[in-house]
């Protein structure tokens, strides 16, 4: 039989790294607590106030995750196009609608 010792070793420079990059996002929790003011503001009344604070915490969540921000501008113009290619299709269907409508009204108008 073998034993296997279970403890972590004290001195591991390792664990010391992945604490370092582990660090508290500052910017992210200042985002969080501006948010939940805002909307607190916004509850409570005072719509102006939570307008401001709501909007501050939103431009630092967008400058804590710059990447995201980057990925979705970048995707921005391919649904843009999706949007108005379902809206030209809408489009479509309601002028085809209301000329059924149109013929139906001048069959029963007879």
């Amino acid at each position: 039989m073998v034993v296997v010792p279970l403890s972590k070793p004290v001195n591991s420079g390792v664990n010391r790294a992945a604490d370092q990059s582990e660090s508290p996002s500052w910017t992210g929790y200042a985002a969080g607590a501006a948010l939940v003011a805002g909307g607190l503001l916004l509850m409570s009344g005072r719509r102006r106030a939570g307008v401001v604070a709501a909007s501050a915490g939103t431009a630092l969540a967008l400058l804590d995750q710059k990447q995201a921000l980057l990925t979705i501008w970048s995707a921005l113009p391919g649904f843009i196009d999706q949007v108005q290619q379902i809206i030209g299709k809408v489009e479509g269907a309601v002028e085809e609608i209301d000329a059924k409508r149109q013929t139906l009204d001048r069959i029963l108008a007879r």
